[in-house]
């Protein structure tokens, strides 16, 4: 693929790993490749499982607010990474995401589009929207109700609080509990369970479980973008991005 994203194939799992370390973050380019890279393995008969994973200390930290094409322009910027988000969840062949340090924002995002989570106990899984001043987006609206219950998704969103492995494991959040270490170790022995199972039935059953899943994250990610665009031009928004990049602490007026 490129220096940004490696894949390896083998007995019928690929392994997808992001890599812009530390923090791993996204933007429509890095999206891009993930999507074509899934979507070639959606033709191959061989390959029945993919896994999500990044190199170095954290999953991915969403988008980099403070360089690149977000910091120069956050709407053109998500009108196009949303573009691509959206075709995540047109992907047929079943997902897993390798979930060590931090998934934070859109990077959480990124782990709930995923059909699995496997966290170790130091993983951290964050909600920060409501802390830089802005409404969730990357379909978030949409998937972390549908794997954590609605009550569950207000308290992450609405207080911003890490979700520590074991917190996510008790949640559903994260499906395995890996040993410390061992993250992507237990992601494939899931998906060479996956890769086991008959080919037909598991994505016939996916399909099914899945619904309309699709369809209601497109419209949630253009509800998300409109709220987005709205916050993004308030003090309060510029403050916690601001406040986020210095790394100290946001003080909020509402306006």
């Amino acid at each position: 693929m490129s220096s940004d994203l490696s894949v390896t194939v083998g007995d019928g799992v690929a392994v997808l790993e992001i890599r812009r370390p530390p923090a791993n973050h996204f933007d429509e380019a890095l999206i891009g490749q993930i999507v074509e890279a899934a979507r070639a393995f959606d033709d191959d008969r061989e390959t029945r499982a993919i896994i999500l994973a990044s190199q170095g200390k954290h999953f991915c930290g969403g988008a980099d607010f403070g360089s690149g094409d977000f910091a120069a322009d956050h709407v053109a910027a998500a009108e196009r990474l949303y573009r691509r988000a959206a075709q995540l969840f047109d992907l047929r062949t079943p997902l897993i995401a390798a979930v060590q340090g931090t998934a934070v924002g859109g990077g959480l995002g990124l782990a709930c589009a995923a059909d699995f989570r496997v966290a170790e106990a130091s993983s951290r899984f964050v909600a920060n929207f409501a802390n830089l001043g802005f409404h969730q987006g990357f379909g978030i609206s949409v998937t972390l109700p549908e794997i954590v219950g609605k009550q569950a998704a207000t308290d992450m969103l609405l207080t911003g609080r890490r979700i520590g492995g074991e917190e996510a494991v008790r949640l559903r959040l994260a499906d395995r509990l890996a040993e410390p270490g061992r993250v992507r170790e237990t992601a494939m022995e899931l998906a060479l369970q996956i890769a086991g199972a008959a080919p037909l039935a598991v994505r016939s059953i996916r399909s099914t479980l899945r619904g309309d899943l699709a369809a209601r994250v497109r419209d949630a990610l253009d509800h998300e973008l409109a709220e987005q665009k709205v916050h993004w031009a308030t003090k309060d928004s510029a403050e916690g991005i601001r406040a986020s990049l210095e790394r100290r602490t946001p003080v909020f007026t509402g306006e």
